[in-house]
């Protein structure tokens, strides 16, 4: 873990890093146990950096895989997590680029 990383992050900012509303997470915490956020007093959400790769994962089923039911997502979870993790990787990565040039492209204009 990098030195400045925090160890848990709020709902807004599991949202941005998402990109996942935070009714839809509310509600995937309800449908998916691999997704178990801790909760303060006050049940404010906390998300731990594990959490947000679940989240992700499940999005890239739904968004990428194009399987939509909640109980398909699950299986798709269970059966092809490492399938998963490597094809979210390289999204991930992909992402990282696309910003990174667009970044480039903006300082060049």
């Amino acid at each position: 873990m990098a030195e400045n990383e925090k160890i848990y992050y709020s709902l807004r900012e599991t949202e941005t890093e998402t990109g996942i509303p935070a009714s839809t997470l509310r509600y995937w915490e309800k449908e998916f146990e691999e997704l178990n956020p801790r909760k303060d007093g006050h049940g404010n959400r906390y998300y731990t950096r594990e959490d947000q790769e679940v989240i992700k994962r499940i999005k890239y089923i739904r968004d990428e895989l194009k399987i939509t039911r909640i109980e398909a997502i699950r299986k798709e979870l269970r059966l092809n997590e490492k399938h998963s993790d490597q094809r979210q990787a390289a999204l991930d990565i992909l992402l990282r680029v696309k910003n990174e040039l667009c970044e480039i492209r903006k300082m060049i204009k």
